[in-house]
């Protein structure tokens, strides 16, 4: 695995009419430009934000033939060993293990889903082995002053149903920044993550990590209600965009 790779895209500038002896250098936007560079091993690169380089974790490849990979994962939840019951400022800038279980940050997927069209994909395991995914074509988060709102359409089924349109148009919510349509606070009442809840989920990927024998408890779990229509907490939730322009 690449752990902390750095990736300088450089570029010949074309300045009245001749190229450059030097070339122009900028680090990566995202995994689709660390791909196209010619890096295609799954792993931890830094890209650009406006503030500085961060870290993110790239998924190269995704198991289909006709799924060209480099994706960034923007959230994943896999073994419980991190805690997503955080306040709203740990969801805006992001927080956990980029090899293991985090989250991206809000405002990271702000700036570039502001500047880029994306796509959204959502890998989903049960404790038995099954694996589906669900992928919307078109996916966005709005800035901070209008509450980092979703933006999600096109559903494609990939075997586990569509929980996530119920959240379009939804606000985020955290325990400490209620913006949910429930009378309650959904990310504190009963659920314990942060996410755009709306009165309150389909779909909850923040809740708590559930053991197998532990997963059929309601409402606390990290679950995708439209898989088999229960409340049935995941093994494992992948949720990672891929720039479409």
């Amino acid at each position: 695995m690449i752990a902390n790779m750095i990736v300088l895209l450089c570029l010949p500038a074309l300045l009245m009419g001749a190229y450059v002896v030097k070339s122009d250098c900028f680090l990566a936007k995202d995994c689709s430009d660390i791909y196209e560079s010619g890096y295609t091993t799954s792993g931890v690169y830094s890209v650009s934000s406006i503030d500085g380089p961060m870290q993110v974790y790239c998924e190269m490849v995704s198991g289909e033939q006709n799924d060209q990979g480099h994706w960034t994962v923007i959230l994943r939840r896999m073994d419980g060993e991190v805690n997503f019951f955080r306040a709203w400022e740990s969801y805006k800038w992001g927080f956990g293990n980029k090899e293991g279980e985090y989250w991206l940050g809000l405002e990271f997927l702000h700036q570039l889903t502001r500047r880029y069209q994306y796509r959204l994909r959502v890998d989903l395991e049960d404790f038995e082995g099954k694996k589906v995914y669900a992928v919307y074509e078109s996916f966005s988060v709005d800035g901070e002053a209008d509450g980092y709102k979703l933006h999600v359409s096109g559903f494609v089924n990939g075997g586990a149903g569509d929980s996530l349109t119920y959240h379009n148009g939804m606000k985020f919510s955290t325990f400490d920044k209620d913006q949910d349509l429930s009378e309650g606070n959904c990310a504190m009442k009963y659920y314990q993550g942060g996410f755009w809840y709306n009165n309150c989920y389909k779909t909850n990927p923040t809740g708590h990590y559930l053991q197998k024998k532990d997963n059929t408890a309601t409402d606390i779990g990290a679950t995708w209600y439209y898989w088999k229509n229960n409340w049935k907490s995941m093994k494992s939730i992948t949720m990672k965009i891929r720039r479409v322009k």
